[in-house]
């Protein structure tokens, strides 16, 4: 059983041979969640760092369908980590309540499949409050 608590990579099928080209489909089954938003970041300049920022209940999958994106994370328990997505068939879980930050190839196109369409109030946005959340963990 997936712990869904935890930053993770999944892995989408791939179909398709090197001569013809590859398709990845994300569908219900391969999906910890029923999409409710779908959008995507691009030409992304590489000194910029995105993210900076947390939900209270919003999961993302985010893929990087070209180019290459360092994604690090960080949740309450203070666990951090680092991951690298360069292939367009592999996605990363961040679950709610996880601080992010990413950094980009200025070639890369990030498509971030949500569990819950846009709201402001649900983005934590400053790392303090971010740090108060996990202080009251502990």
């Amino acid at each position: 059983m997936t712990d869904y608590s935890y930053p993770f990579i999944i892995e989408f099928p791939k179909i398709g041979q090197s001569s013809l080209g590859y398709i990845s489909i994300a569908e219900k089954d391969n999906l910890p969640f029923i999409p409710k938003r779908i959008y995507w970041t691009y030409y992304t300049p590489e000194e910029v760092e995105r993210g900076g920022h947390s939900h209270y209940d919003l999961h993302q999958i985010l893929v990087a369908v070209s180019g290459r994106i360092e994604i690090t994370t960080e949740l309450l328990n203070g666990d951090k980590q680092t991951f690298l997505l360069e292939k367009p068939n592999i996605g990363l879980f961040i679950p709610k309540m996880c601080w992010r930050t990413m950094k980009y190839t200025h070639n890369a196109v990030q498509m971030c499949i949500a569990s819950n369409e846009y709201d402001e109030k649900d983005y934590i946005r400053e790392y303090n409050v971010f740090l108060e959340k996990r202080n009251g963990i502990k």
